[in-house]
């Protein structure tokens, strides 16, 4: 169980025994920096000249030429690389309804990875409406500002409607990272788990345990590969097209439509000790520490795949997972191997989408990226503690643009 231990990476372990207070680091980061992200010129301003060209009077042709050509935009001014990280601060990483205010330095802290592995500048954009209406109609106003939309950590389902309603209306791309890239770092894992235990989608039964946008988004891209049997469960257990209609939104009776469709494969099952008992895989984005036992997981069949996404406490710790017989484990901390960690998807998958103009994230995008991170991981180098590339692999890039190029 080695490699189980909450140790940083070899490099470091030296240091291990110290037993690091990231919450104290983060505060004295924090208040060091007052702040992770600037703005910084790429002209410098030397002379009065320099002035007349970057700013007035020789920006007036700039803008006239766009007036006549508002693609003119791409081409001339910074709309082209720059993307808004849209939250209205209530459903803050796991902990809840903290506020616009609190929510900053989490998208703070995005922007700075979209910058540092994508080169694409990202603003914190935090709202002070939690009103569906006011945050689609402010988001619309603010988006000639903006090449794409990055939505984050809004509470479903209204976040949900949020991108659906913002998709239809804008001409810009938006990316839902809880429902879009947490799919795609969840199916790479899979694939390449699914590959170390001979498995293949068709024939694979998975259990996801949680059934907002990153549940919603996962069981869509695995439909998409071909999984069919899927079992979903929420707070008030499976669900089901029996389950009472009042548990449901509406978008958990798509949920329910997609792995249910003849209202009678998820007869019987009621909690999930029931959904997960002989099934080949579980994938948690449920947000609660400690929702799966040791002894659900001894339930599961042979060589069991089991990820424990919720961050920062996952469902198990997957050290009790391997003890109760898990073959294959990944989580979504930066504590444990494989760090199934949307940082693995959004920086590169945003460059490329600006890159290629892409006007829509469709799930044959999403599938393709998937498959380019699951093959950065070579065939006769996959075990279970690695399944997926780190987050700092050159690779990424150039494979993640030419999966999205692909899928075009």
């Amino acid at each position: 169980m080695e490699s189980l231990r909450e140790t940083p990476p070899p490099q470091r372990r030296a240091a291990a025994s110290k037993k690091p207070n990231l919450g104290k680091e983060a505060i004295d980061l924090h208040r060091r920096l007052r702040g992770k992200i600037e703005i910084k010129s790429k002209v410098p301003i030397r002379t009065m000249h320099d002035i007349s060209v970057a700013y007035t009077p020789g920006v007036a042709e700039v803008c006239r030429a766009i007036a006549q050509d508002r693609e003119k935009a791409y081409e001339y001014t910074s709309k082209w690389n720059n993307i808004a990280i849209v939250t209205d601060g209530t459903r803050t990483l796991g902990l809840g309804k903290l506020g616009p205010e609190a929510a900053l330095p989490v998208m703070e802290g995005k922007a700075l990875l979209y910058k540092q592995f994508g080169n694409v500048d990202a603003f914190p954009i935090c709202l002070a409406t939690t009103n569906i209406d006011e945050i689609i109609a402010t988001v619309k106003n603010i988006a000639p500002v903006f090449g794409g939309l990055n939505i984050e950590d809004i509470e479903t389902p209204k976040v949900l409607e949020i991108v659906d309603r913002l998709n239809a209306e804008l001409d810009i791309p938006v990316f839902h990272d809880d429902q879009h890239g947490t799919a795609v770092v969840t199916l790479a894992a899979l694939l390449n788990a699914m590959r170390l235990t001979k498995r293949e989608p068709e024939n694979t039964s998975v259990v996801v345990a949680g059934a907002g946008s990153a549940g919603y988004g996962i069981v869509k891209i695995l439909k998409e590969i071909g999984v069919q049997d899927i079992t979903v469960t929420d707070s008030q257990g499976v669900i089901s097209k029996a389950r009472d209609l009042t548990t449901m939104n509406k978008y958990k009776l798509e949920l329910a439509e997609m792995t249910d469709r003849d209202g009678s494969s998820k007869a019987g099952l009621a909690t999930l000790a029931d959904a997960v008992k002989g099934r080949d895989a579980f994938i948690g984005v449920s947000g609660i520490k400690g929702l799966l036992t040791g002894e659900m997981v001894a339930s599961m069949n042979r060589d069991a795949i089991v990820f424990p996404l919720t961050n920062p406490d996952p469902e198990i710790h997957p050290r009790t997972a391997a003890q109760a017989g898990a073959r294959v484990i990944a989580t979504g901390s930066y504590k444990f191997e494989n760090r199934a960690n949307n940082a693995l998807v959004f920086p590169f998958t945003m460059r490329a989408i600006l890159d290629n103009r892409i006007r829509n994230i469709d799930q044959k995008l999403l599938v393709a990226v998937a498959n380019a991170l699951a093959d950065l991981v070579p065939k006769d180098k996959l075990a279970p503690f690695n399944i997926l590339p780190d987050v700092t692999d050159k690779r990424i890039q150039p494979a993640v643009t030419r999966a999205v190029q692909g899928a075009k």
